[in-house]
């Protein structure tokens, strides 16, 4: 085998490093791009270029964003979901129940975007809900840009995203035509929603301490907690409410059951289109299956459900 000059190995090396340095930064070019990885196909978006509304800071609980996995260029269909990780609003789940998840659908050619949205006693509701619909909207609003399609733009969320992703399905806007930001002149309503063992009755069910079991996690008095109710999903179902994909388990220990039952039937009576899953046994927080005999059938489910829906096609 002849043998190549190591000189002659560096200067190819330093060749694609100059050309690597030489390419434009799309962090200077892009709005809202906070940070680019091309090895690993993922970019990190800001919801507003600007401080969000209500910010308290600067950190990164402060900055809701949108980080995209895209798929390969030959897959893409021009679907997108924005997916909700859960975590009781309290923390978020961003591997197991965003990063995870983000792949499955990439790999089936559904641009996916993880939403790191605001939670906590610092950003009680509605907060989460304003990152959520300003998800929706930026998406909309720049759907040529990240090669998607307006009308092809769903949301996903487990546990406390679950609860936030129907609450977005079922409390939304047509924008603003007056806006001066051209992101808040379309629409929020999420095309279509998957909610994974989705923690329905935080706004609704009373804990024995006489608060809903949402206030009772952020800890907040009985006497603050009758805001939140309005932001019960259930109470908001209409005809307009998107179709709807539901994942859970019957002896689920932290989230009822019953909430997603009383939710599809809801919709059921609304005449919205709906696909309900429930299995007998199974941890909450199971993700995509974590690898269960039975659970792991469910994104199995999924993918059938999308595609009998033409979300998994490519445009004519």
């Amino acid at each position: 085998m002849k043998r190549i000059p190591l000189f002659a190995i560096l200067l190819v090396v330093g060749g694609i490093a100059s050309a690597q340095a030489a390419q434009p930064s799309l962090t200077a070019t892009v709005p809202g791009l906070v940070q680019e990885d091309r090895f690993m196909a993922t970019a990190v978006y800001r919801l507003w270029e600007g401080d969000a509304p209500d910010a308290e800071g600067q950190g990164e609980q402060d900055v809701p964003t949108l980080t995209w996995l895209k798929p390969h260029h030959s897959t893409a269909n021009g679907s997108a979901v924005i997916i909700a990780p859960g975590g009781a609003y309290v923390s978020l789940w961003s591997n197991l129940e965003g990063r995870q998840v983000a792949d499955w659908f990439a790999a089936r050619g559904v641009a996916a975007f993880v939403l790191r949205y605001r939670y906590g006693k610092t950003y009680p509701y509605p907060t989460p809900l304003l990152d959520a619909q300003r998800a929706i909207r930026l998406l909309r609003a720049r759907a040529d840009e990240f090669g998607l399609l307006p009308d092809r733009i769903g949301m996903v969320g487990f546990s406390a995203g679950g609860h936030l992703t129907a609450t977005a399905g079922t409390v939304f806007d047509h924008g603003n035509p007056k806006a001066s930001d051209p992101i808040e002149r379309v629409s929020s309503r999420p095309d279509f929603i998957v909610l994974g063992y989705p923690w329905l009755n935080a706004m609704r069910d009373k804990t024995p301490a006489d608060r809903i079991s949402y206030c009772e996690e952020m800890e907040f008095d009985a006497s603050h907690c009758e805001s939140f109710t309005q932001f019960s999903p259930i109470e908001h179902v209409g005809a307009t409410t998107p179709p709807a994909f539901i994942y859970h388990t019957t002896n689920d220990p932290l989230v009822p059951v019953e909430g997603s039952v009383s939710f599809y039937s809801r919709l059921v009576e609304a005449k919205v289109p709906v696909e309900m899953h429930l299995f007998a046994e199974g941890p909450h927080g199971s993700a995509l299956g974590l690898g269960d005999p039975a659970l792991d059938a469910w994104p199995d489910l999924l993918e059938a459900w999308l595609r009998a829906k033409g979300l998994l096609e490519r445009p004519q």
